[in-house]
Formats: C-alpha cells, structure tokens, sequence
C-alpha cells in the first residue's frame, strides 16, 4: 500500500454504496487505486489493468457471492 496524493485524482464510489462507507476506486496513470472512503488521507492499493479486470470479471461472473 502507499500514500497517494489525491488532489487531481478522480475517486469514485458505487452509487449502491448510499450512505454506507465503501470503498473508492481511480484511475491513476495506467493504474486502478482503492482506499476506504472513511479514512481518504490513508494507504492506496494500487492494481494493473489486468487485475483489475480479472476481479471485476470474477465479480460480474458471480465468483465471490458466497463470501456475503
């Protein structure tokens, strides 16, 4: 993890997040960053394309249902 400045990053929330904290995601150079929206200054994980892609895959083909 590491700290990203966020000052010209545009994060986004799901809008099925309402007023739960989620999680906020962005693109950052050729990178996908996530942070928890309830603590904005802290660690960013940081993905390639193709990972991000391989987890959203497993999340529309329903891989991950069972740990809800």
């Amino acid at each position: 993890m590491q700290h990203v400045q966020s000052v010209d990053v545009d994060w986004r929330t799901s809008t099925f997040c309402g007023s739960n904290t989620c999680i906020e995601v962005a693109r950052i150079g050729d990178s996908i960053a996530i942070r928890d929206s309830k603590d904005p200054q802290g660690p960013v994980q940081m993905y390639s394309r193709d990972e991000w892609n391989a987890f959203l895959d497993g999340i529309t083909g329903g891989e991950f249902r069972s740990l809800t």
